[in-house]
């Protein structure tokens, strides 16, 4: 027999493991990605609703999940397992469903609080005697007035009770795995996860449908404990139809699954009526005996558990492998940002060096000095020549990211294609840097020209003109070997050879601030989204360590 052996070491290491996923983070759009973040969401709903609870408590009650299609008749076999209306039936239902939940009254305790299903709000009705209609005055557990609203966003759980179920089992009635309301069909999902027995219902006509034989791969991938109903079957075709349907059973390997046929009856229209107790009771004794006997209760609890904990020896590592792949994109993205800065950085340098920013109306500036243009006037000409240089990498380097980006599925994120209007432009970042420059280095010829020795106080030259003379220097190249030589005059070479040290140590800074602020200025949406590398390697060591304890 195979049982369950719960250690604390063992609920520790899923506890681990479930924290770990819930840190897993999909943000950048791959073609994989809606796929890990559903993966995630399943394995942490049946994390969180049934595999931790289970283990904690493997004596609660069996529960088991009805699930299916629109119009299947899931509510009314379930009306009729319990032999009164504890479920709204019929195809036609609000858009809003609210699942039920019914148990044996000494089972309440189980389920009034938040064991399982823990997102789900629970609201329920008073404790009744068998025969008794559901309805009236909504309770608490404590015998208290409960309020039936629930907020708008807020889903909830509502929960019956019937001396009519045997003790040990409950039921619950899921809504439709096909509704046309996405909510309804994610809490579906959600709530077979959380079953100890999936009770996967059908009909004549629908047993062929893909949306429910999904669902019957999964329990079969998971190793569930798995019963399905082939239900209202028109008794003329009910030998052909079960013979079709095992068959399809037996091609997807789960020959061996319990089958349950009920045949169509004038209770199964509308959903008002409850069917006679002689069509389901093959169903219900099966459940009565799982739920009941020790040793098979054993192997049923046993078996869904263990499957679902196998499971995770390929889920988790597709699961690490997804954040891989965001990690990998995100690499991408950051190695095209890098690279258009780091190409244009250089392109700045070699056009400095050159001489570049000397060019245009600076030139024009520099050689109509001193005659036709003040030391202020070259001064503003080289500062907006040097803007110019500098918007121009920055310009070119967004625009080789945007091209590499295009390639790149991952950029189509709403936070990397989105631009916010009231950002300041880089031409105005950029123009504040350069006036900063402008202002220090202006500064360093005021103290160089403080700092000279000469008698005559008058006989210092303009702290304006040295500095126009160090901007020409410093940007001019070749073309500017003439305003060295001057420099020299005017303040000494010494003087001139440390302030061009000076003056060059603090362009590159400011270089290197203005392109390293719009790198890190792209890079920010990029940053935001926390991708990071460290997900992957904790999510297989988390698995590691489950698979030791288990």
């Amino acid at each position: 027999m195979v049982t369950l052996d719960v250690r604390p070491q063992l609920l520790d290491a899923l506890s681990a493991l479930r924290e770990r996923v819930a840190a897993a983070r999909f943000p950048l759009p791959l073609p994989g990605a809606p796929r890990a973040r559903a993966n995630r969401d399943e394995l942490l709903a049946q994390l969180d609703d049934y595999l931790v609870p289970r283990l904690r408590a493997p004596e609660a009650p069996l529960l088991a999940v009805v699930g299916g299609s629109t119009g299947t008749g899931k509510s009314t076999l379930v009306n009729s397992l319990v032999g009164r209306q504890v479920s709204e039936a019929g195809v036609l239902r609000p858009t809003t469903r609210t699942p039920v939940l019914v148990c044996h009254p000494d089972d309440h305790h189980w389920f009034s609080g938040m064991r399982i299903l823990p997102d789900l709000t629970r609201v329920w009705v008073p404790r009744q005697e068998d025969g008794e209609e559901g309805g009236g005055e909504e309770r608490d557990d404590d015998g208290g007035d409960v309020s039936a609203d629930v907020g708008e966003d807020e889903r909830a759980l509502r929960i019956e009770t019937a001396h009519s179920l045997p003790r040990g089992l409950a039921l619950l009635d899921a809504p439709d795995i096909d509704s046309l309301v996405a909510d309804n069909r994610v809490l579906a999902a959600a709530l077979i996860s959380a079953a100890d027995v999936w009770v996967m219902v059908t009909t004549a006509s629908r047993y062929a449908d893909a949306v429910p034989w999904h669902l019957l791969r999964t329990a079969k991938e998971h190793d569930a404990t798995l019963v399905t109903v082939l239900d209202r079957v028109p008794h003329q075709v009910v030998t052909e139809v079960s013979r079709q349907y095992g068959a399809l059973l037996a091609k997807a390997g789960l020959g061996d699954v319990p089958r349950f046929t009920v045949p169509e009856l004038p209770e199964s229209a509308g959903g008002g009526g409850l069917l006679p107790a002689t069509a389901v009771a093959p169903l219900r004794a099966w459940l009565a005996h799982h739920a009941q006997e020790p040793a098979v209760r054993d192997r049923v609890v046993a078996r869904t558990a263990l499957g679902v904990l196998r499971s995770l020896d390929s889920r988790m590592p597709e699961l690490a492998g997804a954040v891989a792949a965001q990690y990998a994109a995100a690499l991408r993205l950051t190695s095209a940002v890098d690279e258009a800065y780091e190409n244009e950085h250089a392109r700045v340098g070699r056009r400095l060096r050159a001489g570049g920013v000397l060019a245009g109306s600076a030139l024009k500036r520099w050689r109509s000095y001193p005659l036709d243009c003040g030391a202020g006037e070259l001064l503003d000409a080289i500062a907006e020549s040097l803007e110019a240089l500098l918007l121009c990498a920055v310009t070119a380097a967004d625009e080789r990211i945007d091209e590499a980006w295009r390639r790149e599925p991952a950029a189509g994120a709403p936070i990397l294609a989105g631009r916010d209007p009231d950002i300041e432009t880089a031409e105005h970042r950029i123009g504040m840097a350069v006036r900063r420059w402008r202002r220090e280095l202006e500064e360093y010829a005021e103290d160089e020209v403080r700092c000279l020795e000469r008698v005559d106080k008058n006989a210092l030259p303009d702290p304006e003109v040295v500095a126009a003379l160090l901007a020409t220097t410093l940007l001019g190249g070749r073309r500017a070997r003439a305003a060295g030589e001057i420099l020299a005059e005017r303040i000494g070479a010494q003087a001139a050879v440390r302030l061009r040290d000076r003056g060059g140590c603090l362009l590159t800074d400011y270089l290197e601030k203005v392109l390293n602020a719009e790198r890190e200025r792209r890079l920010a949406p990029l940053d935001a989204l926390e991708v990071h590398p460290e997900p992957q390697a904790e999510l297989i060591a988390a698995l590691s360590v489950l698979q030791k304890e288990r």
